[in-house]
C-alpha cells in the first residue's frame, strides 16, 4: 500500500484520459459546447439493450424479472403501442402510478421507440392532472387503479386514450395485461420495433412546481440523460481509486431499494436507470414503511439506498429499533433536500458498513451537478460535494460577474446533463438560460477554496418538502380564495423529517378553525401541498416601502413561535 494517497483531480484525470473506460470528450450536445463520454451508448434504447441479461433486475412483492425478461416484456408494450395506438417518433404517452413494475417496462417501450415518456406526478389531483396532460399532449395515458379514479374525475372531457395497470375495480380502460396476451395470441412473439431515437431525441417530459402557477415539463433527450448515469458511474469508480485499499469483491449481486416515486428524476435516474449498467437488482415498494423497507434490506441484500433526507431519518431511526441484520448496505445516499450534519453521523454509526452520501442536482440537470461520499461527507457534512465532470458550476452577483471562492450569489450550472427546456414556455427558458449555454438554479450558493459546493438560501420562492418541490405561489392563491382570508404569505419552516415544511401567516377578516381551513384547501390543494404550520392575525401583514410582503420577517417570527411551543 502506498503512503500517497492520490487526489481527487488526479484519479479523474487518469480515468476520463484517451482510452479509458470513461474518455470525456469535447462536443457539443443540443448545440451546447461541454465535455461528454465517448464510450457512453447512444441512446436509452442502447443502454436497455446492452443491459440485457439473466441477472434479476425488477423485484416486487413475490413478482421477479430478469434484465432479458424485462427487456422482452417492453418489446412488447412498444409493439402494443405503435400497432395500436399509432405511437410514433415524438409522441407523448403519460405514465402515472405507483412504483410499478409496469412503470419500468413502459418507460423502456416509449423511450426505446422515439417516444417522450411524460412521468407525471402521482399525487396530482384531477385537475393537476388535466393540466399536465393537456400541457403535454399526450396521446395515451398509462395509469392504476388510484389514478384512473382521478381521471375519470376531470371536469373537461380528454380527447387522450387509457390503458389500466393493475385494476381491482370497474374500469372503462383495457388493461395492459389483457391487451398484450391478445397481441401474443395473434402476433407471437415481437420483438422491439426498428423504430429508433437519435442520441439528441427527447425522451422525457418530468413537471416540476415552480414558484408560481403551474409546473413546469422539463424536456430531457437521450443524451442528457445518459451524462447523468455515467457520471454517477465515474464518481463510484473515482471514490473506489482513492481508497487506500482496492474494495473486495462483492459477495453478491449489488441490490437497491426503489422507495422513490419514479416520477422524481432521483427514482428514475438515480435509483432506476442508474441500474442497468451496475446489473443492480431493483426492489420497488408500493410506498414508504421504514420497516417495510428494513425488512427488504435484510431479506434481498439491499446495498444500496437513495432517498430524501427524510426517509433516511426514518430508516435510521428504524435501525435503531430493528433486530434486523441490515449490514449489506454500504452506502445510504441522498439528495432533494439538504440533510443535517448530524444525520450524516448518525448514518455511519447506524450502520455497520454503511457509509453516507449525498448530491445536488435539479430535474433540469437529470439530477446530476455536484456529489459527495463517504469520509468525504463526515469531513464536509453541510457541503453538496464537487462537481461532476461533465458538467461546470460559476456564482455571479446580481449584475452578472462572475464571485470569487466562499462569496455568495445566484449558482450556474452548465453542461451535457442540462435539459432542453420546458415545454411550451418560452417564456421560462428565456428567464432560465444565459449566454454561453449558463443556466440559472434559482439558488444562492458558494463554493469554497477546494470547489466544495454549499448551498444556502434559494431565490425561487420554493418550499421543498421531503423532497418535493411546492411553489408558495400556488399555495397562497388557494388561501386567497377562501372569504375570510385578506392576505396571505407562504414560506418554509424548518422539519427535522423532511427538511421542510408548509408554513403561512394569513391576514384574516375573522378567526378560521384550521381543520375548517384544511378541508377548504383539499379540495384545492394536493395533500402535501396544504401548510401544516398556520399563523392568523387580523391586521394586514408586515410589507417593504415597495408593498412587498416582508415573507423572510414573518418566517422568522413563526419559527421563533415554534421554538417556544416546544
Amino acid at each position: 500500500m502506498s503512503d500517497h494517497q492520490p487526489n481527487r483531480a488526479d484519479v479523474l484525470r487518469t480515468l476520463t484520459a484517451a482510452g479509458q473506460p470513461y474518455e470525456l470528450i469535447e462536443t457539443t450536445v443540443l448545440g451546447r459546447d461541454c465535455r461528454f463520454f465517448k464510450n457512453a451508448p447512444a441512446t436509452l434504447r442502447e443502454l436497455f439493450a446492452d443491459s440485457a441479461s439473466d441477472a434479476t433486475f425488477l423485484v416486487y412483492e413475490d413478482e421477479r424479472l430478469t434484465f432479458a425478461e424485462a427487456l422482452n416484456k417492453s418489446a412488447q408494450i412498444a409493439q402494443l403501442l405503435m400497432r395500436d395506438y399509432g405511437i410514433a417518433k415524438g409522441d407523448r404517452v403519460a405514465i402515472s402510478m405507483r412504483n410499478y413494475p409496469e412503470w419500468v417496462l413502459t418507460f423502456m417501450a416509449i423511450t426505446s421507440i422515439g417516444g417522450i415518456a411524460v412521468a407525471m406526478n402521482s399525487l396530482w389531483r384531477p385537475d393537476e392532472m388535466a393540466y399536465g396532460l393537456n400541457d403535454s399532449g399526450a396521446k395515451v395515458l398509462i395509469a392504476d387503479d388510484e389514478r384512473l379514479e382521478r381521471f375519470a374525475q376531470i371536469e373537461e372531457p380528454l380527447s387522450i386514450r387509457t390503458i389500466a395497470v393493475r385494476t381491482a375495480a370497474y374500469t372503462d380502460s383495457p388493461e395492459l395485461s389483457t391487451l398484450l396476451a391478445l397481441q401474443a395470441e395473434t402476433h407471437g412473439h415481437l420483438v422491439m420495433p426498428e423504430q429508433r431515437p437519435e442520441p439528441e431525441d427527447d425522451a422525457t417530459i418530468l413537471y416540476t412546481s415552480g414558484s408560481t402557477g403551474h409546473p413546469k415539463g422539463v424536456v430531457s433527450c437521450h443524451r442528457n440523460i445518459l451524462a447523468a448515469l455515467l457520471s454517477w458511474e465515474l464518481d463510484q469508480t473515482c471514490g473506489a481509486a482513492m481508497l487506500p485499499e482496492p474494495p473486495p469483491p462483492p459477495a453478491q449481486q449489488a441490490a437497491t431499494l426503489l422507495a422513490v416515486p419514479l416520477f422524481h428524476a432521483t427514482g428514475s435516474h438515480a435509483v432506476y436507470l442508474a441500474s442497468y449498467r451496475h446489473q443492480r437488482k431493483l426492489v420497488a415498494m408500493y410506498k414508504w414503511d421504514a420497516a417495510i423497507a428494513a425488512q427488504l434490506i435484510e431479506a434481498e441484500k439491499i446495498s444500496s439506498f437513495i432517498a430524501p433526507a427524510a426517509m433516511t431519518g426514518d430508516l435510521v431511526q428504524e435501525a435503531t429499533r430493528t433486530q434486523r441484520d441490515l449490514s449489506t448496505l454500504a452506502s445510504v445516499g441522498g439528495g432533494g433536500a439538504p440533510r443535517a450534519p448530524e444525520q450524516v453521523r448518525s448514518i455511519e454509526k447506524s450502520f455497520v458498513n454503511a457509509l453516507p452520501g449525498t448530491g445536488w442536482g435539479m430535474t433540469e440537470t437529470n439530477a446530476i451537478g455536484t456529489g459527495i461520499g463517504g469520509a468525504d461527507y463526515l469531513e464536509h457534512p453541510e457541503s453538496s460535494g464537487r462537481c461532476s465532470a461533465v458538467m461546470e458550476l460559476k456564482v455571479i452577483d446580481e449584475q452578472g460577474n462572475e464571485l470569487a471562492a466562499n462569496a455568495r450569489g445566484e449558482l450556474l450550472i452548465r453542461g451535457a446533463g442540462v435539459f432542453r427546456g420546458y415545454w411550451n414556455r418560452p417564456d421560462a427558458n428565456a428567464e432560465t438560460f444565459l449566454p454561453g449555454g449558463w443556466m440559472r438554479t434559482g439558488d444562492v450558493a458558494y463554493l469554497d477554496d477546494e470547489g466544495y459546493l454549499y448551498i444556502v438560501d434559494r431565490i425561487k420562492d420554493l418550499v421543498i418538502r421531503g423532497g418535493e418541490n411546492i411553489g408558495c405561489g400556488e399555495v397562497e392563491a388557494a388561501l386567497l380564495e377562501h372569504p375570510l382570508i385578506q392576505e396571505a404569505s407562504v414560506y418554509a419552516i424548518p422539519d427535522e423529517r423532511l427538511g421542510e415544511e408548509v408554513g403561512t401567516t394569513l391576514y384574516v377578516s375573522a378567526a378560521i378553525e384550521e381543520d375548517e381551513l384544511t378541508g377548504f384547501l383539499q379540495t384545492r390543494l394536493a395533500k402535501f401541498k396544504i401548510p401544516r404550520h398556520i399563523s392568523q392575525q387580523q391586521q394586514p401583514l408586515p410589507r417593504t416601502a415597495s408593498g412587498k410582503i416582508l415573507k423572510r420577517d414573518l418566517r422568522e417570527e413563526a419559527c421563533q413561535r415554534l421554538e417556544l411551543a416546544r
